[in-house]
């Protein structure tokens, strides 16, 4: 399994993606590609158009006049902007009318560009034109070290894509963020979930993305422990800072919620997170109810890079959020990466 597959999918409609414009949709729509769930196929299930695919499909290709058969394309923004390690193009159910190639492109354009703005801005190549089979999930690492807030997919010349995956880093737009109260723990920021006990049911990163979990499954649930300990997941914060506001979002887990949590930090530059001894208690262990949102307001904090979230025994949590303020150190590093990505 490739390595960039536990990075975030920057590109996914749950984390804020859209796919913005696209050449030709006459028989599936161009925003399936970044549906959250794994491409679904029911034979025989005949619209107007033809058989229905859960995926983005074009018609099929003609000579132009002058002989030119060219392309199709689709854009999409991504959710969360940032730097790209690998993308999947996932042809699932297409089998007769699969694209035969398929190339990347990303760029980076600041706002909110329209589709007539983003066909005139410098495109950089990150997967190039590669082969395609049917039926298949493609993996592609991306050497590109740079932030990119769009990617355009080519499919030469025509045919049927599933899904589009782009997984990377999120880098956010630090000028949004400094002198403002932020969520030090959210995975638009930048935070991410670096190490767990247990993720049997979902991923821990689940509860660090935007919005409300709308069911289990948009949370983060371990399995059930059969001994005297605890599960905990550890959060890099998006940048160093002081932890103001803690909220345990217990919303959809009404027989599998914690029976308590706890709150502890560490600073990374000044000491081992492995050395156990060297992580503060931010919050004491506390009680929590099951289906909702529980908020605590801390004092006194020292400065952290990383948290460790306990759930006493198991269970899960839907979101959670840690509202704070980026030390001056904080707000250097969101610069520094930015100067670096952005150059």
């Amino acid at each position: 399994m490739s390595e960039f597959l536990s990075l975030p999918d920057l590109a996914v409609r749950t984390l804020g993606g859209s796919v913005i414009a696209a050449s030709d949709e006459s028989f599936e729509e161009k925003e399936n590609l970044i549906n959250p769930w794994a491409p679904a196929f029911h034979p025989e299930t005949f619209g107007p158009k033809g058989q229905e695919y859960d995926g983005w499909e074009t018609a099929r290709r003609r000579p132009d006049a002058g002989g030119e058969l060219g392309h199709d394309w689709a854009i999409v923004r991504l959710g969360l902007p940032g730097v790209v390690r690998g993308v999947v193009i996932d042809t699932a159910w297409f089998k007769g009318n699969f694209p035969p190639h398929a190339s990347v492109e990303a760029c980076a354009v600041e706002g909110h560009p329209s589709p007539a703005e983003l066909a005139a801005a410098e495109w950089v190549e990150i997967v190039p034109r590669s082969p395609l089979e049917g039926d298949r999930a493609h993996h592609f690492e991306v050497a590109v070290r740079r932030r990119f807030t769009h990617v355009r997919l080519n499919m030469f010349p025509d045919g049927g894509i599933a899904r589009l995956r782009v997984h990377g880093d999120v880098v956010p737009d630090p000028r949004l963020l400094t002198g403002l109260t932020v969520d030090l723990a959210a995975l638009e920021n930048g935070a991410r979930v670096t190490a767990c006990s247990n993720m049997f049911y979902s991923s821990p990163d689940n509860m660090l993305a935007p919005g409300a979990a709308r069911n289990q499954a948009e949370g983060w649930e371990t399995a059930r422990r059969r001994d005297a300990g605890h599960d905990w997941a550890v959060v890099r914060l998006a940048a160093p800072g002081v932890i103001r506001l803690a909220e345990f979002d217990t919303v959809n887990l009404k027989f599998n919620a914690p029976a308590a949590v706890a709150l502890w930090g560490v600073d990374e530059r000044t000491a081992d997170p492995d050395d156990k001894d060297a992580w503060v208690e931010l919050m004491p262990r506390t009680r929590v109810q099951p289906d909702g949102r529980h908020r605590f307001r801390l004092e006194g904090l020292p400065e952290v890079t990383s948290v460790r979230v306990d759930i006493h025994p198991d269970g899960g949590l839907a979101r959670l959020r840690l509202l704070g303020d980026l030390t001056p150190a904080g707000e250097e590093a969101l610069f520094a990466r930015w100067a670096e990505l952005t150059a």
